[in-house]
């Protein structure tokens, strides 16, 4: 009986060393190729439940990362917050409501951080035209009929500042360089609607807008390129600034073509949508829609506020599952604020950053070389390792308070988010729950699987500077996640 189950013990071992050296052979054959020549690689595998480093190739290497920064800004997000917190949004007036139903003073909408107020995603939130019907019916059960004041969209819940300062210019303009303000509306984008030419060369004519920016100058210096070569159109323009450059091409056709971009300025924006929509059911205004920015420029006085209506957010569970399966940077750049504002009680990007260290570092997490820029990956600045990424994820299997739901807010092999479209003819399929991150010559995977032998894996790969193109990096990525699963 002892011989028998000393060969078990030497043949579990023996399979354990196997699974171990294909993981190796997996890192080896990533950084040796000829493509990664000149390529930077921080590599970390662990066993999720112990913490042992299984495997990693300088694991200590502080790189960009891209937006496998959202796992540490959702993480914190989830951990600090809980699951069902909701954000909330104040509709308030000051001044007088007389017998006609006259009110002698402002409409307020008071943001609080809300990144998914109006927003298209999750499916199940209620979009901007919508929220704006429900602000309407608050303010006429309040017995209001006419404003003699104005709309105003208060933002002051964040800094003012909305971009990072590291981020680059010909992303701000765009639908993913929207910054986060103190009150976001429709994920702070609105959509470029092109009429198509079927001639090579020729500038396509911009239609609408939508929402409707108002004062918004379009510079067009978009062409058609061929048919099927997708969306090559940039954005060009800075928060608050009007202004706003069109550059690249779209593709020949004879339909609508639409391109999304960053909202200047989206308290003014909410606060002109709602203004539109108290005209349109009935409700007389003086036609003014400002921000309480500009009120405190201009210095005018803070009066005393009444609260008629509060909308409150979907629970944080589903936005978070959005923000990690669709990437999308926003909700992570709120959310920072956010956690800075609650931690820190300050709404700023700094505060931010200071309250997600604190917390982690609090867990036993090593922050010495925790890099951070933004909260969405999208400064070209941020720099973490592989192994933080991995012993992040250690610290959060452990906790049975937050393991599941931050599991299942990740993309999904082969099935949903942004790894929906890998994995698919792989028996990896539905087994990696991992962010990507992906920039220019920047590739990265950080989470978990669940390999062949039932263990739980936590990993991150990190790739600066690779040769190829950017596909042929997902796909060599991709066999080495694979050799992850073979463990």
């Amino acid at each position: 009986m002892k011989l028998f189950f000393s060969i078990f013990l030497t043949i579990l071992f023996s399979c354990s060393l196997f699974a171990q050296q294909s993981i190796k052979n997996g890192i080896n054959a990533l950084v040796n190729d000829p493509d990664m020549k000149q390529a930077s690689f921080s590599i970390a595998v662990m066993d999720a439940s112990s913490g042992n480093l299984l495997a990693s190739h300088d694991a200590g290497r502080a790189l960009a990362p891209a937006s496998s920064m959202k796992v540490i800004t959702t993480a914190s997000a989830l951990a600090m917050l809980g699951r069902d917190y909701r954000f909330k949004t104040e509709l308030q007036y000051d001044g007088n409501i007389d017998a006609e139903g006259t009110l002698n003073g402002n409409v307020y909408i008071k943001g609080f951080g809300d990144p998914s107020l109006g927003a298209e995603l999750p499916e199940t939130n209620k979009p901007y035209g919508a929220l704006m019907m429900d602000f309407v019916s608050a303010l006429r059960g309040a017995g209001i009929k006419k404003i003699e004041g104005s709309i105003v969209g208060d933002g002051s819940f964040f800094e003012y500042a909305t971009v990072a300062p590291s981020w680059q210019w010909n992303d701000i303009g765009n639908y993913y360089g929207a910054g986060p303000s103190g009150l976001n509306i429709n994920a702070n984008t609105y959509y470029i609607t092109f009429q198509q030419t079927p001639n090579l060369g020729a500038a396509p004519t911009v239609k609408k807008l939508t929402p409707a920016i108002p004062n918004m100058t379009m510079v067009n210096e978009v062409t058609s390129a061929g048919r099927g070569t997708g969306d090559n159109c940039y954005v060009y323009g800075a928060p608050y600034h009007y202004t706003r450059f069109l550059r690249g091409t779209i593709p020949i056709g004879s339909g609508t073509f639409e391109v999304k971009g960053s909202i200047p300025d989206p308290p003014f924006t909410a606060a002109s949508l709602l203004l539109e929509e108290l005209e349109a059911q009935g409700i007389k205004t003086r036609k003014i829609a400002t921000t309480q920015l500009e009120r405190k420029r201009a210095g005018e006085p803070n009066y005393s506020r009444k609260t008629i209506f509060t909308h409150q957010s979907l629970p944080l569970y589903d936005i978070l599952k959005v923000t990690n399966e669709e990437s999308v940077n926003l909700y992570c750049e709120a959310m920072l604020k956010y956690l800075g504002k609650k931690r820190k009680g300050e709404g700023t990007r700094e505060k931010g950053i200071e309250a997600i260290k604190e917390y982690w570092k609090g867990r036993g997490l090593d922050t010495e070389a925790f890099f951070i820029e933004d909260g969405s990956g999208l400064s070209p600045r941020n720099a973490i390792s592989s192994k933080q990424f991995a012993s992040l994820l250690k610290i959060i299997f452990s906790d049975p308070g937050i393991k599941q739901d931050f599991l299942t807010t990740l993309p999904v092999s082969g099935q949903t988010g942004t790894l929906e479209r890998m994995f698919r003819a792989s028996p990896a399929k539905g087994r990696i729950h991992a962010k990507t991150g992906s920039m220019r010559r920047i590739r990265s995977y950080t989470g978990y699987v669940h390999s062949k032998s039932g263990k739980w894996l936590a990993f991150s790969v990190i790739v600066n500077n690779y040769n190829c193109t950017s596909g042929q990096a997902r796909r060599k990525l991709e066999k080495f996640m694979e050799a992850l699963y073979i463990y």
